[in-house]
């Protein structure tokens, strides 16, 4: 889900509470405060040599004992309209932090509406070989290989 399409859904049922679901079905605490809306670059060249950059619109969460906390649609809307410029754009995917006893990432792919709240859910992240074809030959069409890079049995990856 992109910034665009989690705004729409914020903006349609501005008046009903903010939930994620995780992917193990849990849900983050009804009473969690969104503590940054920041735009994330990652810079990086992969174990095939090929430089990349990802870029996402990080929302972290953080959950305290103000057990009395609840953030509902339209102020989380208002809180993206102050990001201003932090955001380039509006297409950049979005992901959640949550601390649950580590700090981790969780893209956001889908709203709907349970239980009269606006539940958002999360998938999981997951690691990958991005070079594939050099590090792995024969698991995809081959690539052009670089000329010191990922021989079989070289251990590149």
């Amino acid at each position: 889900m992109n910034i665009t399409d989690l705004l729409t859904a914020l903006r349609t049922h501005a008046d009903k509470p903010v939930r994620f679901l995780l992917p193990d079905g849990g849900l983050i605490p009804a009473h969690f405060h969104i503590t940054e809306v920041g735009h994330v670059t990652k810079r990086f060249i992969d174990c095939g040599g090929t430089r990349r950059t990802l870029e996402t619109c990080l929302l972290q969460t953080w959950v305290h004992d103000d057990v009395d906390h609840r953030l509902v649609s339209g102020k989380l809307a208002a809180i993206f309209d102050k990001a201003g410029d932090v955001l380039p754009n509006h297409e950049l995917p979005v992901e959640i932090e949550y601390e649950d006893g580590v700090v981790a990432q969780f893209p956001v792919e889908s709203s709907e509406i349970i239980d009269d709240q606006l539940v958002f859910r999360c998938g999981w992240k997951h690691t990958d070989c991005l070079a594939r074809g050099i590090c792995l030959p024969g698991e995809c069409a081959p690539a052009p290989q670089p000329v010191s890079c990922c021989t079989p049995g070289s251990k590149c990856c």
